[in-house]
């Protein structure tokens, strides 16, 4: 059987997408070593210009491989760079998100082929493990509705549409059967759950109940929601022993004009009573952030950095801003130097990660996932999703501990398993 070999860039919803396609496998073998690859699936990010730079290196490097790769390009990329790549005959075929499923017979067509597929599909597999993982990955919705006047997404992923209700809890449930008790629900936009199905009224706060009650289900955590979308149902579950003590809620930004800028719905005086309600309540805060969109002037930039030095966050997503043709951005006047988009951002960096070890001086009993390994040293995560390293002479990997001594350095917390 030929070897198969998957390359994920970007989100964890296509950390899942690349796991529907590995069940799919059934003529070919799946490898973890690219060298031994008789095929390169790359399963690539768009959204930004150094997501597509990265993937066509990527590209390049196979050239390299003993076995001379075939090579098939799927992901958000095939929407934006996919033609430019098949016509300069830099892979050899192409997919879209929508044919995943079928990748064991497009597998199988030895010619060049192009299948874009459409952007209403809803996939139907069911997996049964996450190759490589102790946490366990779980798609609820595809698509977005949000119109960002930088983002690109909703034209390579479509409108906002969920999964079916019943098919995630088969999904978690079979996950869990097999040994997962950590998920986290991923999506394009996660908190848009609910939408194109007969139970959107139900929305995310009510799945998030029926999951908890599933045999085996210990951690729930969330991908990126938006402000506007935590929901008074939602703040209802924040206390609940099974949700991950950590949210990643998109701002964006901190400036108001900024804000407006970017077309954006959340507003900077309700994000920052939202964040200051939620740390009350013992929750790690995570958020996306842009810098170096057009019209980020000095004295905006000022008023963003002194507003978000009020905001009680502890984790980053930073982006520097990119232009992609087709988004109304693109076209916008008073781009920002990308040499002070990157002091910019080293600024903003530098205020969170303070944040953050000032929330992880204030010691807690930490509940730790253990999912790595190197020599004696196990590394997971809390349930505030830091990052914590921990000495041990026993296997811990996969295993669940509970750790009350721990030292607090730099971007890590270290500590000794008794």
């Amino acid at each position: 059987m030929k070897k198969v070999y998957f390359k994920t860039f970007g989100c964890r919803t296509n950390v899942f997408d690349t796991q529907v396609m590995m069940t799919k496998l059934k003529d070919f073998e799946n490898t973890l070593d690219e060298s031994d690859a008789d095929i390169v699936v790359i399963n690539s990010c768009t959204v930004t210009n150094s997501a597509d730079s990265t993937a066509r290196n990527y590209i390049n490097s196979l050239k390299k491989l003993p076995k001379d790769p075939r090579v098939i390009f799927t992901g958000c990329g095939v929407w934006t760079k996919g033609e430019s790549l098949f016509e300069n005959k830099k892979v050899d075929a192409l997919f879209g998100h929508s044919e995943k499923e079928k990748i064991n017979t497009l597998l199988k067509n030895d010619t060049r082929f192009f299948e874009a597929g459409d952007l209403k599909h809803i996939d139907e597999t069911v997996i049964e493990r996450m190759v490589g993982k102790s946490r366990a990955f779980v798609k609820i919705q595809e698509g977005c509705d949000f119109s960002c006047s930088y983002c690109i997404i909703p034209s390579v992923r479509g409108n906002a549409r969920s999964y079916d209700e019943s098919h995630i809890l088969k999904q978690i449930t079979t996950l869990a059967s097999n040994g997962f008790g950590e998920f986290i629900l991923t999506g394009t936009n996660v908190g848009s759950f609910g939408k194109g199905t007969a139970n959107k009224k139900d929305g995310l706060a009510a799945l998030l109940k029926k999951i908890s009650m599933i045999r085996g289900v210990r951690r729930i955590r969330l991908g990126s929601v938006e402000p506007i979308q935590i929901t008074d149902e939602f703040k209802e579950i924040l206390s609940e022993p099974w949700m991950g003590k950590h949210l990643h809620i998109a701002l964006q930004h901190t400036s108001a004009d900024m804000l407006k800028l970017m077309n954006r719905r959340n507003s900077v005086k309700k994000d920052l009573e939202l964040f200051e309600s939620l740390a009350s309540k013992g929750y790690a805060l995570g958020t996306d952030y842009i810098v170096g969109h057009p019209g980020e002037t000095d004295k905006l930039w000022k008023e963003a950095m002194d507003n978000l030095k009020n905001f009680p966050l502890t984790h980053l997503h930073q982006f520097t801003y990119s232009k992609r043709d087709g988004t109304a951005s693109a076209v916008m006047k008073n781009q920002v130097d990308g040499n002070l988009s990157k002091q910019r951002a080293q600024e903003l960096t530098k205020i969170v990660e303070d944040k953050n070890k000032i929330f992880r001086e204030n010691k807690r009993t930490l509940e730790v996932l253990i999912e790595s390994q190197k020599d004696d040293i196990y590394t997971g995560y809390d349930q505030f999703f830091n990052k914590i390293e921990v000495k041990s002479d026993i296997d811990l990997i996969g295993n669940w501990i509970e750790i009350n001594d721990y030292k607090v350095k730099e971007n890590i917390n270290v500590s000794k398993f008794k």
